[in-house]
């Protein structure tokens, strides 16, 4: 079993300083047994990043916000979430459940901030209030969002016993690399317009899906681990959680040259490591 100030310690070996900003992915199971449940989690980090520092977490929207549109749904169920369906509401929405349990937990906990947008992010710290700023509503994982702000702030990327295809900011690099045909996804998204619900259209950069055509399988988790064995990254346990820590701006300089040429030749990803899933999930 494992003590807050035992995860704090772990976070600090792994590298993370005070005064970080810190993009959290997180499996809790994967952390193993914590004394006083899973919110030690977030409070450990916090500890170890100090009051200058701060916690980023991509929290989303509950299922069916973000899908009239998209092609995944039939008709008839479209037509019923159009009419049942509430307005989304940033401030008491769940997180999406595929992003894992301890992104709610830490929405949740008193001081946690959140954008208003339904790609919606939650942060805690002395740069959560810039992090969170108002961004573009369509393609808002792209130019003048979260993502934008983290790298302006050096920020890093930890995972905790996560997958490595989970890592959101990679949606970021999909959404400013130069390649033609790009995937570009349209929907529509619940949302109150003085007192009454509208459904307004948003774009983004295919997200859901693959963004190119000659995206592999795997490709976030393929782009994470050839950048991890190019800087000798080799990270450490957390708990029981085997977890790597590394800079936001040096995978996204890794990763924009290999979508290019991905993009331009599909065969070229056969270079590219390749590892079986990874237990955990997004968070």
């Amino acid at each position: 079993m494992y003590s807050r100030a035992e995860l704090a310690a772990g976070f600090r070996s792994l590298g993370v300083m005070p005064g970080d900003v810190v993009m959290l992915h997180a499996s809790v199971r994967a952390v193993g047994p914590i004394a006083g449940g899973p919110d030690e989690i977030h409070l450990a980090l916090e500890d170890a990043l100090g009051p200058a520092g701060t916690i980023l977490m991509y929290a989303g929207c509950p299922r069916y916000v973000d899908e009239i549109g998209r092609g995944n749904l039939g008709a008839e169920v479209e037509r019923e979430v159009q009419e049942k369906l509430p307005a989304f509401d940033p401030a008491t929405a769940r997180a999406a459940r595929d992003n894992g349990a301890l992104v709610e937990l830490f929405r949740t906990w008193p001081g946690t901030r959140f954008n208003r947008h339904p790609t919606r992010f939650v942060a805690r710290g002395a740069a959560a209030e810039s992090l969170l700023a108002d961004g573009p509503w369509d393609f808002a994982f792209g130019h003048g969002s979260v993502f934008e702000r983290l790298l302006a702030l050096d920020g890093r990327i930890l995972l905790l016993g996560s997958d490595h295809d989970n890592v959101t900011f990679l949606h970021y690099a999909e959404h400013v690399v130069d390649v033609p045909d790009k995937r570009i996804a349209r929907f529509l998204v619940p949302v109150m317009e003085g007192d009454v619900r509208v459904w307004r259209p948003m774009l983004e950069v295919d997200s859901a899906e693959r963004a190119h055509e000659n995206w592999p399988d795997r490709f976030f988790a393929r782009l994470v681990d050839g950048f991890l064995a190019a800087t000798g990254n080799r990270g450490r346990n957390v708990g029981d959680a085997p977890s790597v820590l590394f800079p936001a701006r040096g995978l996204l300089d890794h990763a924009l040259p290999i979508m290019r040429a991905v993009a331009m030749n599909a065969e070229t990803a056969s270079a590219l490591p390749l590892r079986s899933a990874e237990p955990g999930r997004r968070a």
